[in-house]
């Protein structure tokens, strides 16, 4: 029985044509395989290589050297929450106080009973502009506050509505590409 499914393994072999390394379509591939299974199983990891015609420890060794993915089960929704300096200075150690005390864990990795939610901590997500900063549902969400990540989680919380279909194995670019956006006040000095 295979891990993946034949429509994956399908879209899986297709990968390669769109790059010009055939080696560049592991990362998109894993990253669909993880989107089907939730965490990357050592079946998932060979389906891939045999379906990319790469080497197993190849493929395996991406998916071992790079965070998003992940070998064990995670939540559904998984924040990724930068904590690098400049979200660090802009309060993200607030926001995942918040993150965690929001879908109800204690640590990173934790997955909430209901199988829903996880989070963890990452370095750097490349929007520091737009600090503090994480990325949701392969989407990224900037400028958070306490109110933005309660309205997150109850969106996830709440039934399921007709969802687009995906268009791309690749989540979206940060700034000017997905995410919530808002508009930011010009920032003045402060007098003293």
């Amino acid at each position: 029985m295979s891990a993946l499914s034949a429509h994956l393994i399908d879209e899986i072999k297709a990968l390669p044509a769109r790059y010009p390394q055939p080696r560049s379509a592991v990362m998109p591939a894993l990253d669909l395989a993880q989107e089907e299974l939730g965490h990357l199983t050592p079946e998932a990891m060979s389906e891939v290589a045999t379906a990319l015609e790469l080497d197993p420890g190849y493929v395996e060794g991406v998916a071992t050297f790079y965070t998003l993915f992940h070998l064990q089960p995670i939540g559904k929704h998984r924040f990724y929450v930068c904590t690098n300096l400049s979200c660090s200075l802009r309060g993200s150690g607030d926001i995942v106080d918040h993150v965690k005390g929001a879908i109800g864990v204690k640590e990173a990795g934790e997955v909430t009973s209901d199988g829903l939610f996880s989070y963890e901590e990452v370095e750097c997500l490349g929007a520091c502009e737009f600090a503090p900063m994480m990325r949701l549902d392969h989407q990224y969400h900037y400028e958070l506050t306490a109110e933005k990540i309660d309205a997150l989680v109850a969106e996830r919380r709440s039934p399921p509505t007709a969802v687009p279909a995906r268009t791309s194995p690749l989540p979206s670019p940060p700034p000017g590409g997905g995410g919530s956006k808002p508009k930011r006040a010009p920032r003045t000095k402060k007098s003293g």
